[in-house]
């Protein structure tokens, strides 16, 4: 009895107890596409159910006020037995000294492809795309909002990944490139007669028609696997490879210094399977590393982001 009461309760108290940490992935979403999500199990033994949904909620506090929630559909299907195809759709809310937003995300798609099977590792090769669900272009009072406030980043991206994953381990790499600029107008100068202090408006960065950089994941993770609880830890680098471009008052481009460059977060991972179809898992981390210049409005200081999963 009390071995069965065990684990769940576990569960509970890492619940109660780290509910402030955070996934610190800070990307602009595929770090949790296809082959390169984290804490994916490998079991030669049973036959995995590719057909799946997954519902998260995440909260992030960023370096700034703002803070960021969000709920999201994670849709698997099987298209047979070695491939399948990933659907997320996020609604997202912000909240922060200079106001409030709220809407839907970005959408992603994304297929994967067991490309090679062994008795001791699997290979997956995942191809996908982010679509835009607004222009990033969210105002207050007439006033242009950051990157942090948008709820969508306006741009179509090009996403790919492969992941080895053993009974212990999980490594992937990825590559986001976006294709476009966006239409957000923040600058600073937009808001010097505007109601807020103007020294802590210009703690943004500027992000007048932002065009994102492009950038490269790398996922090196551990597993602990037991009946029905398991554990991660692991690291996740992202290089930003090319600078963001922004514009300037004039309309002439440029690339910020400390534009590009790595950011890096540690990440932990829960989870308790209540039978072969259903489960829920906790996801945290702590960023360790940021980049100079952030006119994304990606970078997270804590995110927690707890998610219910059932199998059909």
């Amino acid at each position: 009895m009390l071995k069965h009461l065990f684990y769940p309760c576990t569960l509970l108290l890492l619940v109660s107890c780290m509910n402030v940490w955070a996934q610190g992935c800070s990307d602009a979403g595929f770090c949790t596409m296809g082959a390169m999500k984290p804490d994916q199990p490998f079991n030669k033994k049973i036959a995995l159910k590719l057909r799946s949904m997954e519902v998260s909620f995440y909260r992030g506090t960023t370096t700034l006020s703002p803070i960021v929630y969000v709920a999201t559909a994670d849709l698997n299907f099987s298209l047979n037995s070695r491939t399948s195809f990933q659907l997320k759709l996020p609604y997202q809310a912000v909240e922060g000294t200079l106001g409030k937003t709220s809407g839907m995300g970005d959408i992603s798609l994304c297929f994967t492809r067991n490309i090679y099977s062994h008795e001791k590792f699997d290979v997956q090769l995942s191809v996908g795309t982010k679509i835009p669900t607004g222009r990033s272009d969210k105002a207050v009072d007439g006033l242009p909002l950051p990157m942090y406030y948008q709820t969508s980043l306006g741009t179509y991206d090009f996403i790919t990944g492969v992941s080895v994953i053993t009974r212990k381990w999980l490594f992937a790499t990825g590559i986001q490139h976006p294709f476009n600029k966006n239409n957000n107008q923040f600058l600073w100068t937009e808001w010097q007669n505007g109601p807020e202090n103007i020294e802590y408006v210009n703690r943004y960065d500027n992000a007048r028609e932002l065009k994102r950089g492009t950038d490269v994941m790398l996922r090196v993770e551990r597993n602990f696997r037991f009946s029905r609880l398991n554990f991660s830890i692991g690291l996740l680098p992202i290089f930003r490879v090319t600078k963001d471009e922004i514009a300037d008052a004039t309309g002439e481009r440029f690339k910020p210094d400390g534009a590009s460059g790595m950011a890096l977060s540690g990440i932990f991972t829960t989870g308790y399977n209540f039978n072969v179809r259903s489960g829920i898992k906790l996801l945290l981390g702590h960023k360790i590393v940021q980049r100079d210049e952030n006119a994304d409005g990606l970078t997270r200081e804590f995110v927690s982001s707890i998610s219910y999963c059932y199998r059909f």
